[in-house]
């Protein structure tokens, strides 16, 4: 299962590069489902394996001028706050069982999972949506509303913070309906505030965690990393329209997968 743990980090990392989103989407169940670490201690390793994976991504879209500094700064400062906040002082607390209905349990783990998918599935609405304008004109007559960008960073933050998520699957929809930015530089800016943000969050997780496993954290990072550059390549051939609605397919793709996972243990 190793193998095969390696080769889909490989795969995330191509989907990282191309899309700006949906490194955690993958990482999350790759360390949870093929690596067999708890979902709590995968959300922390999450924050890592994407934060790297997503800075050196991001160095090829800051070179064709696809990754707008301003709008990632609006969003990305407020989303830093709220996930190390959320990851340092809030997720310590939560109780090993978060709800308790006669029979019916709901672990710390399982409730991460499902509040996961949930968020997916969310996002994945909003991408399939059919927009009202083109890429190119949402880009050109609209300026991005940074004030509700920041307050939605700030939420961002907060939510991906509890998840370990990195957040592009909620990044990338604000950016491309609230800040009506176009996919590419949408996913460049996505990219920039997914490292910055990661990073933060596990460099929080640290204050309250005992040990990390390092080799494995070293091992999918560098293979992530290696398939981000393909991303990257691949994301200069691919139209902006034909990207975002791929994201919203797998962001969908992925989230049912996790709900279906989820019922079928609790059956059990």
């Amino acid at each position: 299962m190793e193998l095969l743990g390696y080769a889909a980090s490989a795969l995330m990392g191509v989907v990282l590069g191309l899309l700006g989103g949906g490194g955690s989407i993958l990482t999350l169940p790759i360390l949870t489902y093929l690596f067999k670490v708890p979902p709590s201690e995968g959300a922390a390793y999450s924050l890592f394996i994407v934060g790297v994976t997503a800075l050196m991504a991001s160095i090829g879209y800051l070179r064709r001028g696809e990754a707008p500094l301003k709008a990632a700064l609006g969003f990305g400062l407020p989303s830093i706050v709220g996930v190390y906040l959320t990851r340092a002082f809030i997720v310590p607390t939560l109780p090993e069982t978060l709800l308790s209905i006669g029979a019916l349990k709901v672990s710390r783990d399982q409730g991460i999972l499902l509040l996961f998918a949930v968020l997916m599935m969310a996002a994945a609405v909003a991408m399939l949506r059919p927009s009202k304008h083109s890429e190119e004109a949402e880009g050109a007559e609209h300026k991005p509303r940074i004030a509700l960008i920041a307050v939605e960073g700030l939420a961002v933050g907060v939510l991906t913070g509890l998840v370990g998520a990195g957040g592009g699957f909620l990044i990338i929809p604000a950016l491309v309906h609230l800040a009506k930015m176009p996919m590419k530089k949408a996913v460049g800016a996505s990219l920039i505030i997914i490292a910055a943000k990661s990073l933060t969050g596990f460099v929080g997780d640290l204050q309250g965690s005992s040990e990390v496993n390092w080799p494995l954290l070293m091992g999918v990072s560098g293979l992530a990393i290696v398939g981000s550059f393909v991303g990257v390549a691949l994301s200069s051939r691919i139209p902006g329209a034909k990207l975002k609605p791929a994201f919203g397919v797998l962001v969908l793709v992925m989230g049912s997968a996790i709900i279906v996972g989820e019922v079928i243990s609790a059956a059990r």
